[in-house]
Formats: C-alpha cells, structure tokens, sequence
C-alpha cells in the first residue's frame, strides 16, 4: 500500500490527464507511460481523476479502472479525486480507491456554496460520507467552482477535521492567502498542513516563496516544477525564478481558459507521453494555427 499523504507532503503531484484514443476508448498504454515519465520527472506523488483529468466525463466503472492502475504502477503517493454530485457516488469511490492504496482523495465544493456556513458545512458532511479516517485535500479553486473560501473559512475546516491534511491552492490571486494561513499557523491558530498549488503553475515562483510546500497540477513539464521547489526550498533564489522563467511562455498559454487541456494533451502527445491528444466531447479544440503557435514555443524552449 502506497503511504498516505499528510500534513508534511511536499514536493510535486501532477494533475495525470486521462488518455483516450481518437475514438474515445481510454488508452492504458498511455496511461502506463505518463506514469513511468511522471516517476522520470521525481515527482513525489501523482493526482489522478482531477479537473483536467476529465473525472466527469468519466462512467463510474472506468475512474476506478483508472485509479487502480495507477496506484498499482507507482511506489509513490497517488490522490485520487472524488469529487461528485451526491455523497453516496463520493463515499462509494473512496471506499474503493483506498482499498486499492490510495493516498488520500481530493474534494472540491460544488458551485452552489456561496456563504461560510455553507462551505463549512458541506465539508462536515463530505467527512461523514468518506469517513473520518481518510486523509482529504482540500481544493480552493474559485475561478472554476465560483466558491470562494477565505483564510478564515480554510481555518475553521482544517480545526475541525483532522483528516483535511492538504489545500490545493488555485486561488488567483492567492498569495496573500498563503501568507494569511502560514501566519495562523506562526500564530498558533492553525495546526500546519500541506499546501500545494495549481492554477498551471503560473505562480509557483513566489508561491514557494510565501510558504507553499510544493506544486499539484498538470503542466506537461513536471521536472521543472520538480526542480523550481528544489531550489527555492534550498534559498536559491534567482536559480529557481531563471528556470521557472524559462517555461513563463507556455504557461501563459496553457492557461487560456478553456483550450487548457487541449495544450496540455497536444505538448504531451508532442513530447511522446500520450499517442493522442482526444478528449471526451464537450471539449475544445486547437487550431492548425494554435498547434503551430505551441510547437513554436516548445521550439523557443528546447533552445533555452
């Protein structure tokens, strides 16, 4: 059984897209060979049936299909998103990846939370449905779920649910978020927990910098994730911002909203990793000229 993630998780966990063939049908190929690149890159943990994993395009059968391949392919921790409309598929998912040797799960809001109590108290009853025994990261990412949870909010689940061990932070902007909870914690107000960020990476210069332990998203270039939270986890400063500049380009257009995923598959089918870059309809396409403006990019930093 792989080892549950806790408050001290740091490092890199990719957000794992989910492979399919042009014709839909998942690709186990792929998925066996993001993994192995994925071990390549030093990760320290993998997040597999997240947002850009396309868990809700998903039938129930093929997540946990999903999910147990790669826990059972990788020796490092695996996150398994569980996110879903009612608590009973919720609970049902969980039951079942953590008896696969899941890490833990992942758990985001539904759009429908607009006041503290609100998310206050869905999360005492997603603790309920999975059991007070399983270690849940938190996901705060209100530019998609339109769920905006404050330092204050994030501090009252952490108290009152031991089992919430990791925000994944995609607040934007979010700096000031981190530097709030860290400042709890410095305060005695808060116990510590692991936070790791998303949003692409598109900040996790500084985000290290006020406090992150690390990164938990999709960007198709996880070895310098990997090496950005080495470094600046060892003060080196301008080291850690050159590299990560180096990659600035692509993360800005991978963060288009909408063709996200798109880049994302298209880079990765590029570098090998996948053999097709299909996604489950409703999706989004690139175009002839958004794939030459990519390669024009990978182009710029392979020189770099």
């Amino acid at each position: 059984m792989n080892q549950s993630i806790t408050a001290q998780s740091f490092g890199v966990f990719p957000i794992a897209p989910t492979p399919f063939h042009s014709d839909g049908r998942i690709d186990h190929d792929s998925l066996d060979r993001m993994a192995d690149f994925y071990l390549s890159s030093g990760v320290t943990g993998v997040t597999v049936l997240g947002q850009m994993g396309e868990a809700p395009k998903l039938e129930a059968s093929e997540s946990l299909a999903i999910a147990r391949r790669l826990i059972a392919h990788m020796p490092v921790p695996v996150v398994v998103g569980v996110t879903a409309p009612g608590f009973a598929a919720m609970r049902a998912l969980t039951l079942e990846v953590m008896a696969a040797g899941a890490a833990g799960v992942m758990i985001a809001p539904p759009n429908t939370l607009r006041t503290d109590e609100q998310i206050t108290g869905y999360y005492a009853q997603a603790v309920r449905a999975i059991g007070e025994d399983v270690p849940f990261v938190l996901q705060d990412y209100p530019l998609t779920f339109s769920v905006q949870m404050t330092p204050g909010v994030i501090q009252r689940i952490v108290r009152d649910h031991p089992s919430c061990v990791m925000l994944k932070h995609e607040d934007w902007p979010g700096l000031e978020k981190i530097s709030a909870l860290r400042r709890f914690e410095s305060e005695g107000k808060m116990r510590h927990i692991s936070i790791l960020c998303g949003n692409g990476g598109l900040f996790l210069d500084f985000e290290c910098e006020r406090g992150a332990d690390g990164a938990m998203t999709g960007y198709a270039f996880p070895d310098m994730l990997v090496e950005v939270v080495r470094l600046s986890a060892q003060g080196l400063r301008d080291a850690a911002h050159d590299l990560f500049d180096a990659h600035l380009p692509l993360l800005r257009y991978e963060q288009q909203p909408g063709i996200g995923l798109a880049v994302r598959k298209y880079v990765m089918m590029q570098r090998g990793i996948l053999s097709s870059d299909t996604q489950r309809m409703p999706a989004a396409s690139l175009s002839v000229t958004a794939r030459a403006e990519v390669d024009y990019l990978l182009a710029r930093l392979e020189r770099a």
